[in-house]
């Protein structure tokens, strides 16, 4: 193996690791923010759970109960909402550092290839064409993928934010009929 194949594999590998780095990065981050939204969301379920179980006990008669369960309902929804969209926008903020990671090794790598194809076609003996020509098929080939699977992956993106929106759209309404029910039996 000649010296310059040495240096090429040397920083092939280090490219490597340094994405893995990145990778890595990015998911221990993402893990801490979903961590801490959990942690959040269950001492916020935890604290309105004691509050709630507290003013039904404080409760005098049955329409005051059906009217506190009316109200306790409406900030429970919104909460988990809140949490949805928060989890929404973790997992699309890590999509996004993730496939700008693989966006910038693949660039890498298609250069890299482009490269190594143009030295073959010059370097290679009778018949080394056809190997070049293969090789820029499969080139081709894998960067067509790869466009594919990023156009997947923003319509998957485009899928979730419009569930999203659709869930919001919903959540209004029940909102609002959650307040007039209570209304309705406070009137009582």
């Amino acid at each position: 193996m000649s010296n310059p194949n040495l240096e090429q594999l040397t920083a092939a590998q280090k490219a490597n690791a340094e994405v893995m780095t990145a990778l890595m990065r990015t998911a221990f981050n993402g893990l801490e923010r979903l961590t801490a939204l959990n942690m959040a969301a269950t001492r916020e379920f935890f604290n309105t759970t004691v509050a709630s179980t507290q003013q039904l006990l404080a409760a005098k008669d049955a329409n005051a109960v059906a009217k506190l369960g009316s109200e306790l309902t409406q900030p429970s929804t919104e909460k988990l909402m809140d949490y949805s969209r928060s989890l929404y926008d973790l997992v699309t903020d890590m999509q996004k550092e993730v496939t700008s990671v693989m966006e910038a090794q693949y660039s890498n790598f298609q250069q890299t290839a482009a490269s190594a194809v143009e030295k073959a076609k010059t370097a290679t003996p009778v018949g080394g064409d056809v190997f070049a020509a293969t090789m820029q098929t499969m080139l081709d080939a894998s960067t067509k993928a790869f466009g594919q699977m990023n156009s997947m992956a923003k319509q998957l993106s485009d899928i979730a934010e419009a569930n999203m929106q659709a869930a919001s759209k919903v959540a209004a309404p029940a909102k609002t009929s959650a307040t007039a029910a209570a209304r309705k039996s406070a009137a009582k």
